[in-house]
C-alpha cells in the first residue's frame, strides 16, 4: 500500500459519508438550521480554532504548517465577522484530536482535510448564491490550503510507514475522523427534524 491507495480507499469506502458532509444539508446542521451568513462564518471559525489548538500541540512540520494554513484563515473568518469568540469543537476536530502516535495524527489529518474541504466548498457555494463573491472567494481559497495540508500529510505517511500494517493505521485515524463528522451530522439533523439521508 502507498498514501494514494489509503486516499483512493478512503474515497471509495466513505462515498457517502464525505458526499453527504458536502451538502447543503452539512451546512444547515453546522448552523443548527440557522443558514445565514454569520452562523456559517460563525461554524467555520469555531473549526478553525479549534484545529489550531490540535495541531500546535503535534510536533512535526506538517502539523505546524497546517497550524499556519489555519491561522490565516482564521484571521480571514474574523475580519468578515468583525469578532469572534471561538465555541466547542466540531465532532471533526474532536476525533482529531483524539488521535495518537505520528501515523495515526497523518491519517487523521488526511480525513479532517477531506470533510473540511467539502465544507468550505459548499459554504463559497452558498456565498456565490448571496452574491457576496469577495465571502465566497475566501472560502474557496480555503480549499486550496487543505489541498496543500494534505499532500503534505500524504507524503509524510509514505515516509513514516514501512508496512500495510502502518498504512491501515493511518486509514483507522482518517476513517475515525469522517465517521465522526459524519454522525454528528446524521444526529444533528436528526434533532432538527430532517432527514440526513437524501443529498440536496
Amino acid at each position: 500500500m502507498d498514501s494514494a491507495e489509503l486516499l483512493d480507499t478512503l474515497e471509495q469506502e466513505l462515498q457517502t459519508e464525505l458526499s453527504r458532509l458536502g451538502s447543503s444539508k452539512s451546512l444547515y446542521a453546522d448552523t443548527e438550521g440557522e443558514m445565514d451568513a454569520d452562523p456559517i462564518l460563525r461554524a467555520a471559525a469555531d473549526s478553525a480554532a479549534t484545529a489550531i489548538e490540535t495541531f500546535e500541540g503535534w510536533e512535526g512540520e506538517v502539523f505546524a504548517d497546517a497550524a499556519e494554513y489555519l491561522r490565516e484563515q482564521y484571521a480571514d473568518l474574523v475580519d468578515e465577522l468583525g469578532e469572534h469568540e471561538a465555541g466547542d469543537p466540531p465532532a471533526v476536530v474532536e476525533a482529531l484530536g483524539d488521535a495518537e502516535g505520528e501515523i495515526e495524527r497523518l491519517g487523521a489529518t488526511v480525513g479532517w482535510s477531506l470533510v473540511v474541504e467539502r465544507k468550505s466548498t459548499q459554504s463559497s457555494g452558498y456565498f456565490t448564491g448571496q452574491a457576496q463573491p469577495g465571502t465566497a472567494s475566501t472560502f474557496r481559497s480555503f480549499g486550496d490550503d487543505y489541498e496543500a495540508i494534505r499532500e503534505a500529510a500524504l507524503d509524510a505517511i509514505d515516509d513514516a510507514c514501512d508496512s500495510d500494517e502502518e498504512y491501515e493505521q493511518a486509514e483507522d485515524g482518517a476513517t475515525a475522523v469522517i465517521e465522526a463528522a459524519y454522525d454528528e451530522y446524521f444526529e444533528t439533523l436528526e434533532s432538527l427534524g430532517m432527514n440526513p439521508k437524501p443529498v440536496c
